[in-house]
């Protein structure tokens, strides 16, 4: 508790001790399915963006193409349901595949990938103000003060695999063909709600090992990215 309360202390107070900060990576979401016989190239491009220092490629594999006859491995209901947050925060019609959403902002297709790269650009120069964030331990991650959007903020756990993964499906309209498909998420979990105060959450264990864990401090209900810690 002592440990806690002196993070907690040191967030507060470095605002006005360090001016400068570390730019946070832009984050770059591709939502694909392993059923989907146009999203390839989107797979590729997300291998290579995971490449760049000043971005964190995430891949989330979602659950609807699985009545085409091959269930996705790495699909999960929530990472359809952060997409449909995005939908309906993006005012688009319905989810699709391949969709890349840029630090929650702006989206494109992820079919067009010369599309994706000056969206990229765009959000590096774009300034930015986020709050300090630190982990304490294993268990733990502290979100220091900062300007709120409006309608509020969440924090998010992730984590992924930066490990290639390679599928074959057996049926589809993919069938036989060898996907690869980089920094595919394997959890997500709403930490909290962030109110602009320093605040630490509990972070549940991880279900699989091997895997990378980042923090994200977003707009809620699929808002701009506004902050980002890598562990």
């Amino acid at each position: 508790m002592r440990r806690l309360l002196l993070a907690l202390l040191l967030l507060a107070l470095i605002p006005s001790a360090a001016p400068a900060r570390v730019r946070p990576p832009v984050v770059v979401e591709l939502f694909t399915a392993q059923g989907c016989s146009s999203c390839a190239r989107a797979n590729e491009l997300v291998s290579e963006l995971s490449e760049r220092p000043d971005v964190l490629a995430l891949t989330f594999a979602v659950d609807y193409w699985d009545y085409m006859g091959w269930p996705d491995t790495f699909a999960q209901p929530a990472f359809t349901e952060r997409q449909r947050a995005y939908v309906r925060k993006l005012a688009l019609r319905e989810v699709y595949t391949p969709q890349v959403v840029i630090d929650g902002a702006v989206q494109a297709s992820g079919v067009r990938p010369e599309t994706i790269e000056p969206l990229v650009e765009d959000a590096a120069r774009e300034s930015r103000n986020p709050p300090d964030m630190m982990f304490m331990g294993a268990r733990r991650v502290a979100v220091g003060s900062g300007p709120v959007p409006r309608g509020g903020a969440e924090v998010w756990l992730v984590r992924y695999d930066p490990r290639p993964q390679e599928v074959t499906p057996r049926r589809g309209d993919t069938r036989g063909q060898t996907l690869v498909q980089r920094n595919m998420v394997r959890e997500i979990k709403r930490l909290g709600a962030w109110r602009g105060k320093p605040t630490a959450y509990r972070m549940p264990a991880a279900e699989t090992e091997g895997l990378e864990t980042v923090i994200l401090v977003q707009g809620a209900k699929g808002g701009k990215i506004i902050a980002v810690l890598a562990k």
